[in-house]
């Protein structure tokens, strides 16, 4: 998003920490709620032009979402639609991102309040591993034809009981609902919010065997110090790797493997 998008979505995030301390919200009630409207705003094309209108006031698109919503969701969720509605957007698509991304947001609040933000994120990354490293199952979770309840149910025979149920959730929604995005980066998208929660990176390790309880501590510690914030470590255990480690923090890669020291040896050879 850039621009007016993006001071919304900001401002929108924001409202949603404010309601959210509130010990008597359901965080993952609300969640729910929000992934409901955005299918509605994602679907309702007329719908969400009125509600991003930059010559209607942002009074009367509130009153909108009121009349809209009163009695199909909680006031806490007509609280936040409603500020978004008041907001001024760059186009309609950036109000449905936005409203998608603040129901992820709130199941990984949820998941935070309830002590199980690490055990999400840790979840959600060896997903998206057996997902990578099947093309059966990753063709069944994304291809279009494929009907977004079988999908659903998929994901649940996959994950129900063995993963908490924010992940269930999150990825259902995502393999239900992808708009446009590859199920890579919808769950990227999720570790960046539950880092962001937690006011800290995600760095994506690569080693050839698994690494000690000391060894993952030593190397948080040393990331945290290099990038000046507290780092989790999501671990993949790549035998092609011959020895040492990759570690990948956003676009920045730290390759200290044996196998691209071999690769670069090989370039310069044949150089």
């Amino acid at each position: 998003m850039i621009g007016a998008s993006r001071e919304a979505l900001a401002a929108g995030r924001k409202n949603l920490d404010s309601l959210t301390d509130s010990t008597s919200v359901d965080a993952a009630a609300l969640a729910e709620e929000l992934a409901a409207v955005t299918v509605l705003l994602d679907r309702e094309v007329s719908l969400r032009r009125v509600l991003t209108d930059p010559s209607r006031s942002g009074q009367d698109k509130a009153a909108l979402v009121g009349s809209l919503f009163a009695g199909q969701v909680s006031g806490v969720t007509i609280d936040l639609v409603s500020g978004l509605a008041r907001s001024r957007w760059s186009s309609g698509r950036d109000l449905v991102d936005a409203t998608e991304e603040l129901a992820a947001y709130a199941e990984v609040i949820a998941a935070d309040k309830a002590g199980a933000l690490d055990d999400v994120e840790d979840e959600l990354f060896r997903f998206g591993r057996i997902v990578s490293g099947s093309h059966e199952l990753r063709s069944a979770l994304t291809e279009p034809k494929a009907g977004a309840a079988a999908k659903g149910a998929l994901v649940v025979k996959l994950l129900g009981g063995r993963a908490n149920p924010g992940t269930v959730r999150l990825v259902t929604g995502l393999v239900a609902n992808p708009r446009g995005r590859s199920l890579e980066q919808g769950l990227e998208s999720y570790s960046k919010l539950a880092a962001t929660r937690r006011g800290r990176v995600v760095a994506v390790v690569t080693s050839a065997v698994p690494l000690s309880d000391s060894q993952k501590e030593r190397l948080s510690g040393a990331l945290g110090r290099l990038y000046g914030r507290q780092v989790h470590l999501n671990i993949d255990v790549d035998p092609a790797v011959r020895g040492g480690v990759r570690v990948q923090i956003g676009d920045e890669i730290i390759d200290g493997t044996v196998s691209s020291r071999l690769e670069g040896a090989r370039q310069a050879l044949e150089g």
